[in-house]
């Protein structure tokens, strides 16, 4: 089947940016020309109007939670594939903290089955950097690079050891395998449920310092500089991680980072009246963190902006503050949140394209961007669209955002993986 988007902004960052039409046949890209000249020798071409949308190469989330095996009440690997693709997603990555966890070869090669049978977006399982994410041993690199995982990560858990860590990196590089950190220091971080500070000092709740992240923050950037091995830092969260950062940056040290949508627009303000759904880990800082986070994507600090999706059912999420699940549901509000950054002069929109699809396909050594001959990974999003989140319509089975009842201001429209439709706004 022959399809043409016709007359939206083409954006692929360092290639494409203009008003162009793409000619699509057997899920491939076969044209992109300027708008009214591609497909015109094709008028059974269906057509898709993109005129005063913005199209981009297929965005990517490297930092999901599917929750499948161990969990699927839940979320399950179809049920994420759809709120992915809802989301303007055209590829996920799945971190480990399953049950099993995914530290062998029959763990991932399960996933990229459940995957293959949904059959909606992308699925590249990021598999556990050590036996069981306890930091005991490391797990077989090359097994499950062999059986189709993408990255590693004891995501959920520190690796507290730094022996081991260093030797995840050596290890890792041989495979060619992405090292991605969850940095937190166990012993600051114990027994705390939100940001230290004055608002958990108001509502009676045990804080986590900035200290507990930044501190495993510096230690993995000196791993870094020894091994000369990039590693990847999770959901960044203070302005002490982002200095870190930048500063390693600066010096050559080969680092990356990810933070998510809610660091860059909430803060521990909105935990007051102990709203579970803004409880999570990292935590919500303080206003100056958030300051900080928006800082460091405008000026290349942050590479990569990611969900963390992390689906809880309200048996997690509606008890007590202190005894609630860390995380929030992301995929189907990232854009939309994203977006707002681009409307209030943080960022252009084709460094949002840059931090949402071209970086994390980088950092993850993936085919990525509207070239002739690729596949048809396509995302059209309507920056103008007006809409109130409504959490009883996503595709996740979870439903644990603080972004219900928000107005917000642009959405993916259409998601396109393969030349296939697996997402298009009614």
């Amino acid at each position: 089947m022959l399809m043409r988007i016709k007359g939206g902004r083409v954006i692929d960052p360092g290639n494409l940016d203009g008003i162009m039409d793409i000619l699509i046949a057997n899920g491939k890209i076969v044209e992109i020309k300027k708008e009214g000249m591609a497909g015109d020798e094709y008028p059974e071409a269906r057509i898709i109007d993109a005129s005063d949308k913005i199209v981009t190469p297929g965005l990517i989330d490297m930092h999901v939670h599917l929750r499948d095996p161990g969990h699927e009440y839940k979320e399950t690997i179809e049920t994420g594939c759809l709120a992915a693709a809802f989301g303007g997603f055209t590829a996920i990555c799945c971190m480990p903290n399953t049950n099993p966890v995914n530290d062998c070869r029959q763990v991932t090669e399960y996933i990229l089955q459940k995957a293959r049978a949904a059959d909606t977006v992308r699925v590249y399982p990021v598999a556990a950097i050590s036996k069981g994410s306890k930091g005991d041993g490391l797990c077989e690199y090359g097994e499950l690079k062999e059986a189709g995982a993408i990255a590693v990560s004891d995501d959920g858990n520190p690796v507290k050891n730094s022996q081991l860590m260093r030797r995840a990196l050596e290890y890792s590089k041989g495979f060619d395998l992405p090292v991605i950190s969850h940095c937190e220091d166990l012993d600051l971080a114990a027994g705390g449920a939100m940001n230290e500070g004055g608002v958990a000092t108001r509502l009676g709740l045990p804080g986590i310092p900035n200290a507990a992240e930044s501190i495993m923050v510096l230690r993995d950037i000196a791993l870094c500089e020894l091994t000369g091995v990039s590693v990847h830092i999770a959901h960044v969260s203070t302005r002490e991680s982002v200095r870190a950062i930048k500063d390693a940056k600066k010096r050559g040290i080969p680092v990356t980072a990810e933070t998510a949508p809610h660091y860059f627009t909430l803060t521990d303000e909105s935990v007051k009246k102990y709203n579970t759904n803004a409880k999570m880990y990292p935590p919500l800082r303080s206003g100056q963190d958030r300051e900080a986070i928006c800082r460091g994507i405008a000026d290349g600090t942050i590479d990569v902006i990611a969900t963390d999706h992390a689906p809880h059912s309200p048996i997690e999420k509606q008890v007590e503050f202190d005894r609630a699940a860390n995380g929030i549901i992301g995929l189907e509000t990232s854009v939309s949140l994203a977006l707002k950054l681009v409307e209030n002069g943080v960022i252009s929109m084709t460094v949002l394209v840059e931090k949402m699809s071209t970086n994390p396909a980088r950092i993850l050594g993936l085919e990525n961007g509207l070239l002739i001959g690729r596949p048809a990974d396509i995302t059209i999003i309507d920056p103008e669209r007006l809409y109130r989140v409504n959490a009883d319509n996503f595709r996740s089975l979870s439903r644990n955002t603080p972004f219900n009842g928000w107005d917000m201001k642009g959405k993916a429209i259409l998601t396109m993986v393969e030349g296939k439709i697996v997402y298009q706004d009614e």
